[in-house]
């Protein structure tokens, strides 16, 4: 398997990690910013969004990052990090969906502002209010994790890989955060996992 996109995305690394769970053998190709750009043709035939990353298997060829984590795990038949029963698979899946759509649409416009200094992002009321939003999901995820030890219930899956990675880079933000004792146990736990610490403190916010 091939995965175009550089590690220092984080839709890179939710791959990179979920590969490494799933112990499956992948080739890293460094692409999008300070890279290969995404508007080349070779990239363009594959995602014609131009958006990273994007995997090669054969002849499948996916790109949206919870897309590809998913089919990762199903393709090495690890039923405990994507469950095959409806009931259980939807509801890591909801978490997925979640991380995807809400909690990073919260951090984009502080992100840009605090973390890539973006001159388009420097308005304080949006980013107060960017951070604030923030702030309140992962008020969410730490009353999840007050009664249960990982998103989606006690065991590891996929659903902690997105969601792991999001803690991670709200945690490198350079600002005091609020206290939220089960988010930091939580952190605590995953960086138990090496492939963990290799794609989420080992690659940056």
């Amino acid at each position: 398997m091939r995965l175009l996109g550089r590690l220092s995305s984080i839709n890179v690394r939710k791959v990179a990690w979920t590969c490494e769970e799933a112990g499956l053998d992948f080739t890293q190709e460094d692409w999008g910013r300070g890279f290969r750009p995404v508007t080349d043709p070779e990239f363009l035939a594959l995602n014609p969004h131009a958006l990273i990353p994007v995997l090669v298997d054969g002849g499948t060829i996916l790109w949206e990052s919870n897309s590809i984590v998913r089919y990762v795990a199903a393709k090495a038949g690890r039923a405990d990090l994507l469950p095959a029963d409806p009931a259980g698979r939807a509801l890591v899946e909801q978490w997925m969906d979640w991380q995807a759509i809400e909690l990073n649409g919260s951090w984009t416009y502080a992100l840009n502002a605090l973390l890539r200094k973006s001159p388009d992002h420097q308005d304080p009321a949006r980013i107060a209010a960017s951070l604030a939003e923030w702030d309140r999901l992962m008020g969410v995820l730490d009353r999840r994790f007050a009664e249960s030890a990982h998103v989606a219930g006690p065991d590891f899956t996929v659903a902690d890989i997105v969601i792991g990675l999001s803690v991670h880079r709200w945690r490198s933000m350079p600002r005091d955060l609020p206290q939220f004792p089960a988010v930091a146990a939580y952190y605590d736990r995953l960086n138990q996992r090496p492939a963990f610490a290799k794609y989420g403190p080992g690659c940056g916010p």
